[in-house]
């Protein structure tokens, strides 16, 4: 399980840092529609993306089907945080579950 945590406006699309921040964008689509796509801190990194190649993958997650250009990148809003992992066994999920119920 992943706590997302400590949310802070990016300056950019590019003020993040690979591996340490998860990433939240804003965009209008083509269409004009308002979408927005997300990343947990670890995804660019275990991808091996250059930041750049984050961004535009998450415009396409997001719906965006138009080319991408440099004034596409510059119109997001960029919202970066950290995740915090969480580890819990099947077994005590279990547990949890059945103390919960009651």
């Amino acid at each position: 399980m992943s706590l997302l945590v400590d949310f802070e406006d990016g300056a950019d699309y590019l003020d993040w840092t690979i591996g340490l921040h998860g990433i939240w964008i804003e965009f209008v689509n083509e269409n004009g529609r308002s979408k927005t796509a997300t990343y947990l801190p670890q995804v660019a990194q275990e991808q091996g993306w250059t930041k750049l190649q984050a961004i535009d993958s998450l415009l396409r997650k997001g719906g965006y089907v138009a080319p991408i250009d440099d004034a596409t990148r510059k119109a997001i809003k960029l919202t970066r945080y950290k995740s915090s992992k969480c580890e819990v066994s099947y077994a005590d999920y279990l547990a949890w579950r059945a103390t919960a119920a009651h």
